[in-house]
């Protein structure tokens, strides 16, 4: 497809996001009903889509879970929808009403923030995430998927489109663009189309996005967790955590990267972790510390510096022992991204200085960094964890994906 087309695509778009803005409530409602009843009852073609996309894969490749769709997951999906339906429309609402002393009445409203382009690698769920929020808000959106689930994509669209049209609105809301790579470079240029660029996965991906975009960046960073059990943790609840942060979906963001135990428990919780670590196959890459006390452990190698800082997306791990607070707090700073840092222990003080002291977009006491999603929290679903503080942090969900406008009513007022 040749560049012309490509702009036409984001143009048109970028046009039928004026007639989402001025669609009713109930049309609007109804895409979403029709799209989480067309997710469920079209999942035999989009199941034969996503084999076909996963036939290309290696077998070991770690993306692959990220990619693959099945009955459960599809109906996870439909259900996000439905929940993103019966949240408020975010849009519209009056933050603040003034008169001033020269009669102007003065309103700040929330209005959507009009096109949101999105590039993503590899997970489909993240065509209908994207879509089912940007329409709840009122926002046009461009998709640009990875050429791994181009088939996946390719069918989800035909079930949007079907939905947006079925319901009265413009299908050319949502935009499945090409997912060659010379669709990057004019998603990047077309300022006058699209008003904010959010990409969604590696860290390569984003920083190669924040680094050439001239569309405005919303960050959705990518994530080194860690899990720190602090010298009074309850070991148990510690061994619970510990696991279900490492394997219950190794492959997704919010899940542990490094594991930092303090001196005191070391010896007790390691022993612990063997058994459940050892069963699925975590890969451990230790200090020396940790080294000695895992001796035997089969899947065990020195940890590297560079270990620490990565995100490790697969049945791999790092760990850390340090002598008390300061230093885990210390070791953390260094290697965070900022993403979803947690700590084990019963001492309410030490939890409450973490989550004081901890610089990440969620933090945790005594629980699972696996929560950090938009539908655990709450929201129904999301576009991506943002690790900036500009112009929102954590997940960024139906209630981000607003700006602000100031309307003023005159009756022939002017400056002096």
């Amino acid at each position: 497809m040749n560049d012309m087309k490509i702009q036409e695509m984001i143009r048109k778009t970028h046009l039928a996001a004026a007639g989402l803005r001025s669609a009713g409530e109930g049309q609007v409602k109804m895409a979403l009903r029709l799209l989480a009843e067309a997710l469920e009852s079209g999942s035999a073609a989009l199941l034969r889509a996503n084999a076909r996309d996963l036939s290309r894969q290696e077998p070991d490749n770690p993306r692959n879970d990220r990619l693959m769709l099945n009955q459960q997951r599809i109906k996870a999906i439909a259900q996000g929808i439905r929940k993103v339906s019966r949240l408020p429309d975010p849009s519209g609402r009056l933050l603040a009403r003034r008169t001033l002393a020269n009669g102007l009445k003065v309103e700040k409203r929330s209005v959507p923030l009009g096109v949101v382009g999105s590039i993503y690698e590899s997970r489909p769920n993240v065509t209908f995430d994207i879509a089912a929020l940007c329409l709840r808000s009122r926002n046009a959106c461009v998709l640009k998927g990875s050429q791994e689930a181009e088939e996946t994509n390719r069918a989800a669209m035909v079930l949007i489109r079907k939905a947006l049209r079925a319901a009265g609105i413009d299908a050319d809301c949502v935009t499945l663009l090409p997912s060659g790579r010379e669709t990057v470079k004019e998603l990047f240029t077309a300022t006058r189309w699209v008003d904010v660029l959010i990409p969604r996965g590696s860290d390569a991906l984003i920083q190669y996005v924040r680094a050439n975009s001239r569309v405005p960046v919303i960050e959705t960073g990518a994530g080194v967790c860690h899990v720190y059990v602090e010298k009074e943790a309850d070991l148990d609840k510690a061994v619970a955590i510990v696991v279900n942060a490492k394997v219950s979906r190794p492959s997704v963001c919010n899940s542990m990267d490094t594991l930092v135990v303090d001196r005191g428990v070391a010896r007790q919780l390691l022993d612990k972790l063997r058994g459940p670590l050892g069963a699925h196959g975590v890969e451990i890459f230790a200090d020396v510390e940790a080294r000695r006390l895992l001796k035997g452990y089969p899947h065990l190698s020195p940890a590297q510096a560079e270990d620490y800082a990565r995100e490790f997306l697969s049945l791999k791990c790092a760990v850390k022992v340090v002598k008390g607070m300061d230093k885990a707090l210390e070791h953390i700073a260094r290697y965070s991204t900022r993403h979803s840092e947690a700590i084990v222990s019963r001492n309410k003080k030490q939890c409450e200085r973490f989550l004081k002291e901890v610089d990440a977009a969620a933090v945790y006491a005594n629980a699972s960094t696996r929560f950090t999603d938009g539908e655990a929290l709450g929201l129904g679903a999301e576009i991506g964890i943002s690790t900036q503080k500009l112009h929102a942090r954590g997940p960024f969900a139906l209630e981000k994906l607003v700006t602000e406008k100031w309307v003023i009513r005159g009756t022939g007022q002017v400056r002096k």
